[in-house]
């Protein structure tokens, strides 16, 4: 059961996955007292597991964690470690979600939730019985200009919603000689839907509401085989390949297009071949009576525009990330606007939301997503999916139970 508070026990944490994202995860947690009001107990840095030990040993070093682990099943046999963030690839997630559950562990796990959507709903149907808190790392929730533009949706100042239009567009995939990793593998829907298309269609319900529907939607590859890897690789990095290749299984791009249940419309275009876009989520939300804008690659600001009592001097405005948004306040030392900000502070308030929900905090910051929401976002996804395959027409998402 949760720790409370009161107790002065520790939580103690561990990240399984060493890569790009278990890093991130690891520098969240290390941070997270450093955040917002006192209750949260002290944090042990217990331990970080990956199957490549040199380099499960070099992110518990950087980090300050005890040590280093070869497998997940380690961390789930360690009866002294509280809280797990699962950071793998995606077929891995169900089989050690419900190991970590089972063994009495609070999990964090990244998104997409699971491999498959069969996986995905076996999750969710354990987070219903769990008595432990399960969560999905929606990083881009803790944005305070995009917690800002909800705000702003929330309120009614843009009036009533008119057209949203999300897109997540990357490069980490342009290079034709980039290794076969997982991330190539699993079937329509896996690829650059699942893996960045995810981030958008929660941030698209997050902002404006539950989507009902999808359609017109097309899905594409344009590097179908890449060399086969000749060792491990991490992240989104170059590896060593060999001359032999290997068919690549899921979409480099896709697009669609929405209908939430207000009955807005919505565009979405996913890529993870746009060039010279490394982390290109952005998105627009159009009302009658105003607008807002986000782009993470200027995630210390936004753009707003409304009907100003004076039309000369009506238009956009940007603005600038400072303690009158969301998070801001108490989430950075220099609490001053145009500090700037970015993934590394996401993933601390992240994390820090998960340990506010494991220690029953008296004032939590918002929950984290979970093992449900996840579900519905890989729903939406197979509805994409399934809208490609008949043509472009309309699919269905099933309500939330």
């Amino acid at each position: 059961m949760p720790t409370h508070p009161s107790s002065g026990k520790p939580v103690s944490v561990a990240v399984i996955g060493a890569g790009m994202a278990g890093r991130t995860h690891a520098a969240g947690y290390r941070n997270v007292n450093t955040v917002y009001g006192a209750g949260l107990p002290p944090v042990r840095l217990a331990a970080i597991a990956d199957a490549n030990i040199g380099l499960g040993e070099d992110a518990a070093r950087r980090y300050g964690y005890e040590k280093a682990l070869p497998s997940w099943e380690a961390v789930v046999e360690d009866p002294s470690i509280d809280a797990v963030s699962i950071v793998v690839g995606n077929d891995l997630h169900r089989p050690i979600a419900e190991a970590l559950v089972a063994a009495g562990k609070h999990v964090l796990c990244e998104k997409p939730l699971a491999g498959s959507l069969a996986d995905a709903r076996a999750m969710a149907e354990v987070e219903r019985t769990a008595d432990v808190v399960t969560a999905v790392g929606y990083t881009f929730r803790r944005s305070p200009a995009i917690a800002a533009i909800r705000d702003h949706v929330r309120g009614g100042e843009l009036g009533d919603l008119s057209l949203f239009s999300g897109r997540y567009w990357c490069d980490y995939a342009t290079d034709p000689n980039g290794p076969l990793s997982w991330r190539f593998k699993g079937g329509p829907g896996s690829g650059a839907l699942g893996d960045v298309g995810a981030h958008v269609i929660d941030v698209a319900e997050y902002v404006a509401g539950p989507i009902v529907s999808v359609s017109g939607a097309s899905l594409s590859t344009q590097i179908p085989e890449r060399p086969l890897p000749l060792g491990a690789v991490v992240g989104h990095n170059a590896a060593p390949v060999s001359d032999e290749v290997g068919p690549v299984e899921n979409e480099d791009t896709a697009s669609f297009t929405a209908r939430f249940e207000s009955g807005l419309v919505g565009t979405f275009s996913l890529s993870r071949t746009a060039f010279g876009l490394p982390n290109g989520l952005a998105f627009d939300v159009v009302g009658l009576g105003g607008r807002a804008a986000f782009d993470q690659h200027r995630p210390a600001e936004y753009l707003f525009d409304d009907a100003q009592p004076e039309a000369r001097t009506r238009g956009a405005r940007h603005i600038i990330a400072g303690p009158q948004l969301p998070y801001f306040a108490g989430g950075y030392p220099m609490e001053a606007p145009g500090v700037g900000g970015g993934n590394a502070e996401m993933f601390t308030y992240q994390a820090r939301a998960f340990l506010d929900q494991v220690a029953g905090v008296a004032e939590p910051l918002p929950a984290c997503a979970t093992f449900a929401d996840a579900l519905r976002t890989m729903e939406i996804i197979q509805a994409v999916v399934a809208s490609s395959r008949d043509g472009g027409a309309v699919a269905t998402v099933p309500p939330r139970a």
